[in-house]
């Protein structure tokens, strides 16, 4: 499982053009079983995705093809962890 942490690099009005696409890219993830959960961050400075994949290159695979990332509206860190733990809803997600 990793976390996936936008940061916003261009001003919110660059971002907000760019929105569209990427809910469009979000849709396509979560269909594809990859995405679980995902959000912006308060205050609005970048965002959150939770993302199931085997590794950390399919991850950075996943977000090449993310418009914010074509556009250079946003810089991205990935975090791996290992679930081991979760409320009744999410236990398909543990390893």
């Amino acid at each position: 499982m990793f976390i996936i942490l936008l940061n916003y690099i261009k001003p919110i009005k660059a971002v907000e053009a760019v929105i569209p696409a990427h809910l469009d890219y979000l849709e396509h993830y979560y269909q594809q079983d990859k995405f679980v959960l995902s959000g912006r961050k308060n205050p609005r400075t970048g965002g959150v995705i939770l993302c199931q994949a085997s590794d950390k290159d399919e991850v950075w695979a996943i977000i090449a093809e993310d418009p914010f990332y074509l556009e250079q509206v946003a810089d991205y860190d990935v975090l791996e962890f290992l679930p081991t733990k979760a409320a009744a809803v999410l236990t398909r997600y543990l390893v």
